[in-house]
């Protein structure tokens, strides 16, 4: 493995980051994203408002609550999409959310969507595959190892809950684990669909979510929940979009829900999913890599050892290089002039 280089000279310590390095003014952030969402809609897009489909989690409802302070809240619709699998507190507080902010929401649960288009019986098939004895409803979901045990990669593990309680953990292999995932990337594209039909029907542009550390990570699903007309808080970083959420006087209740992937019946958290680390310490992390500073500037704040950070970075590194096909338009063999 590549260890990540300090950029400091020679013989000069390096500065180290802390969580003030993130601090930020969330007033005037505010406003000025405020500024970008009304010249978005007015200017760019040529809509008359937004539609956002509301996770329950901070993102989304920070992302809805700077569209209502643009915008008003009688142009802001927004989308309550559960599923089979979804967690019994994304509705409720996506419904939280949109009461509190005085929108317009509707329900739409995709189970029979996702049930007609073979999501859960492909889930199924990769799942035995690993787990031949598993049984169609059992609890599931992927994880990856904690850092202080990964060796030079993480590979991917199935989760079951069996019917007698018993859990059981298995390594996954390659085929496996693509069709597991394809399979369940069907829920983030058949919401998108559902989003652009609202757009179309009301006029509204559609409205992403993604923090910097997912954006920058590659953390979705191509045209899926990475799909969207504008996104107002890709800039920032996880531990900035709280700083906003208390300004913006989201409920309390969301603001201290734990960040969580809501995709496999299992309780799942971002880290065990794809991130190396809970997102303040990859807040540190990104931020330190992005301004030039080495692995060894983020130990003493994110409480690692510098193998452990060295790790992070290059993770960061890898995920930059294997996701950034998600970031690009369409490949064509030559630029058409007038188009785009």
């Amino acid at each position: 493995m590549t260890q990540s280089s300090s950029t400091a000279p020679a013989g000069q310590a390096e500065r180290r980051v802390t969580f003030d390095d993130l601090r930020i003014d969330a007033g005037s952030e505010i406003e000025r994203i405020g500024f970008f969402i009304k010249n978005a809609l007015v200017t760019d897009l040529k809509k008359r408002g937004a539609v956002i489909a509301l996770s329950g989690g901070i993102d989304s409802s920070v992302t809805a609550a700077l569209c209502v302070a643009a915008a008003g809240n009688d142009r802001v619709a927004g989308l309550l999409m559960p599923e089979r699998h979804s967690s019994e507190d994304t509705s409720r507080l996506g419904r939280l959310a949109a009461e509190t902010l005085g929108i317009r929401y509707f329900e739409h649960d995709i189970t029979d969507i996702l049930q007609a288009a073979g999501c859960y019986s492909s889930q199924d098939e990769a799942i035995r595959s690993v787990v031949p004895d598993y049984t169609p409803g059992c609890p599931f979901k992927i994880t990856l190892p904690h850092i202080s045990g990964a060796g030079s990669y993480r590979l991917f593990s199935l989760t079951v809950q069996m019917p007698d309680g018993t859990v059981r953990k298995e390594r996954m292999s390659h085929e496996a684990y693509l069709q597991l995932v394809a399979a369940t990337n069907y829920k983030q594209r058949v919401r998108k669909i559902i989003e652009y039909y609202y757009a179309d029907r009301f006029n509204y542009a559609v409205a992403g979510s993604p923090n910097r550390l997912e954006y920058d990570q590659g953390f979705f699903v191509k045209s899926g929940d990475g799909a969207a007309d504008f996104k107002p808080i890709a800039h920032l970083y996880k531990t900035q979009v709280y700083a906003i959420a208390e300004k913006l006087n989201i409920p309390e209740e969301i603001r201290k829900r734990p960040p969580t992937t809501d995709t496999y019946p299992m309780e799942q958290s971002q880290e065990e999913f794809y991130f190396s680390l809970p997102y303040h310490k990859m807040d540190l992390c990104l931020y330190a890599l992005n301004k030039g500073l080495g692995p060894e500037s983020v130990c003493d704040t994110a409480d690692l050892t510098p193998e452990q950070a060295s790790y992070v970075f290059n993770d960061i590194l890898t995920k930059r290089k294997t996701t950034k096909y998600q970031h690009l338009k369409p490949l064509l063999v030559e630029d058409i002039p007038g188009a785009g």
